[in-house]
């Protein structure tokens, strides 16, 4: 059974493998370590562009891929039938909740208006709101946006989510243009699949309340670039994204200079730590591989 792994360092995450597994290493960049046709199993790089996936055509003989990543939505139209596509749910949960509760918080404190101010050796008080006894709704109600759920109430934020199927305590996506005028926070961590592509959207939008801050910390796509770029500049809307559409965001986009954007480069897991948390299911999987067991976290209609 042969195995292609991203990185060197992940041979010593793997942990114990059964007798016959021979792992290499490809990193995506480099040629073939050896004939990607007797690839059985493969953990690809974490994903930077599509073109990541182009020795799928080559690895005729694949079963399984094991992302790095919780997002899958490149993977779906082209690997081919029969191949198991599994993701990394679960894995970035802390980091991504961490990046997506701190970006509410400098927004809503201001600590990118105050960083301007550092940079320009300013000292001025500025007013600013605050996210205690505000009202955020959680678009995405998976692993991740149940961290940053809980994390806000203790901050003593109400929240409320929403998801693409309700259930107790849980809105369904239909509901959410109702929902919107009333909260102060939107917070969107859900996959993109084709049903959430563009969601947010100059209507979206609209039924959110003055003055309500958007946070995306689920995919550029998710929103409509040009409907928040005229919402934000208005005055009316505030953002916080960690994903843009068209990601990397091109030099002398209007979204850079709004002074109610605070924008970082797709960096919520980018930190120490990453591949060790990263690689923690690999090894596991490759087992369950291995002696024919059921895999995990197998993706399904885009999830």
């Amino acid at each position: 059974m042969r195995v292609w792994i991203a990185h060197e360092e992940g041979r010593a995450l793997l942990g114990e493998l059964p007798s016959g597994v021979e792992v290499e290493v490809y990193d995506g960049r480099s040629d073939y370590p050896s004939d990607p046709a007797a690839v059985d199993f493969w953990v690809p790089p974490f994903l930077a562009q599509s073109k990541v996936t182009t020795p799928l055509r080559d690895m005729t003989s694949l079963k399984a891929i094991q992302l790095l990543s919780a997002g899958a939505e490149v993977w779906v139209p082209v690997v081919p039938p029969g191949v198991a596509l599994c993701d990394a749910r679960g894995v970035h949960t802390g980091v991504t909740a961490e990046w997506t509760v701190g970006a509410v918080i400098a927004s809503m404190r201001g600590f990118d208006l105050f960083a301007r101010q550092q940079a320009r050796h300013e000292w001025r008080v500025e007013w600013t709101t605050t996210a205690v006894g505000k009202r955020a709704l959680i678009v995405g109600a998976g692993d991740i946006g149940g961290k940053v759920a809980e994390v806000l109430t203790a901050l003593g934020v109400e929240v409320e989510m929403v998801a693409r199927r309700g259930r107790p305590g849980v809105h369904p996506i239909d509901a959410v243009a109702s929902l919107l005028p009333e909260f102060d926070i939107v917070v969107l961590i859900l996959p993109l699949t084709d049903a959430t592509r563009g969601l947010v959207d100059a209507k979206f939008l609209s039924h959110m309340k003055d003055g309500a801050l958007l946070v995306n910390a689920a995919r550029g796509p998710i929103v409509d670039t040009d409907a928040l770029v005229a919402e934000v500049a208005a005055g009316r809307l505030r953002c916080a994204v960690d994903v843009v559409d068209p990601e990397p965001l091109p030099a002398g986009h209007p979204l850079w200079d709004l002074d109610g954007a605070l924008i970082t480069p797709h960096a919520g897991a980018s930190v120490d730590g990453t591949l060790d948390r990263a690689y923690a299911p690999v090894g596991p999987q490759i087992r369950r591989f291995a002696a024919g067991e059921p895999l995990e976290n197998v993706v399904a209609d885009g999830y």
